[in-house]
């Protein structure tokens, strides 16, 4: 079986793992994906848009077609998912701040941890976003280690997403 990629050449599907998303120690979605690679420390996936229809969040739409290539590690708190139109057109990075990933047999867990963080195509608009809901979440009073932690890597992504070299991130 074969599907384009983002720069629309035929390539061969790899196996399937199901991304399941929690928050707030609920599942919020479950998706296949095309597993891509796994290096022991970032595990890569691609998936479709897996949303019922349009999401318009001001800055960006999601849309039936849109192709995410997600990008988990092990040891870092968050993910960084990179968002393409139907045809291969670049949108931008949406960045969630999670707890580090685990890849058991062929189920991959994410656990959003609320702040998220959004950089254009051309890197010209980043955006922290979700601060509000992070705050309510109570986090910072249940484990305040992992606050610290999520707060942190919000700062540091933010400041690669402001570099230019943002993409040698993901390689």
């Amino acid at each position: 079986m074969s599907a384009p990629s983002a720069d629309g050449a035929a390539r061969t599907a790899g196996p399937v793992v199901e991304v399941v998303l929690r928050k707030a120690g609920r599942t919020k979605i479950r998706y296949g994906a095309e597993l891509l690679a796994d290096d022991g420390r970032r595990i890569t996936v691609r998936a479709p848009w897996s949303g019922a229809g349009v999401r318009d969040f001001g800055f960006v739409r999601f849309a039936p077609g849109d192709v995410f290539t997600e990008h988990y590690w092990r040891d870092r708190w968050y993910a960084v998912k990179e968002v393409r139109d139907g045809t291969g057109t670049l949108k931008g990075w949406y960045c969630d701040i999670t707890r580090p990933a685990v890849l058991t047999g062929t189920e991959l867990l994410s656990e959003d941890l609320d702040l998220d963080l959004w950089r254009s195509a051309d890197g010209a608009t980043v955006l922290r976003l979700d601060e509000d809901e992070f705050a309510r979440s109570g986090l910072a009073r249940t484990d305040p280690e992992a606050a610290r932690a999520a707060l942190g890597a919000l700062d540091s992504l933010e400041a690669l997403a402001l570099e230019p070299a943002f993409q040698a991130l993901l390689t």
